[in-house]
């Protein structure tokens, strides 16, 4: 199994929860985060510009099995690269164990429903 982290653009968000759901990834979590990197926002308010140092975006976290970890990772970079700076970062994090806490279930059946398996 392993964990997915992308870092995206809140532009791209909508596109990318669409390629997800194209290939069959139909959960996941998502916040609202603050980083620093090369990209720098302006704002200006009322004529005055402003630097902002910290950058808007949004994180996605997927766990998926190892079958399903390449397809996902292209879903996500073909819907959210722009080819400018600051389109984001994918990291991929191995995952020891997962549990389904309602049937104690673990490893990969944990993360879908068999009954639901192609």
């Amino acid at each position: 199994m392993k964990k997915i982290e992308a870092i995206i653009r809140k532009t791209k968000f909508e596109d990318v929860k669409e390629a997800l759901l194209e290939v069959d990834i139909e959960w996941f979590s998502y916040y609202d985060v603050r980083g620093i990197g090369k990209a720098r926002q302006g704002r200006i308010y009322r004529g005055v510009v402003y630097d902002t140092s910290s950058i808007e975006r949004i994180l996605i976290s997927i766990v998926v099995r190892d079958k399903n970890t390449e397809k996902t990772v292209t879903a996500i970079i073909k819907a959210a690269q722009t080819g400018e700076i600051g389109d984001g970062r994918i990291f991929i994090i191995p995952i020891a164990d997962a549990i389904r806490i309602r049937t104690g279930e673990r490893g990969d059946i944990a993360l879908y429903n068999a009954e639901q398996e192609k």
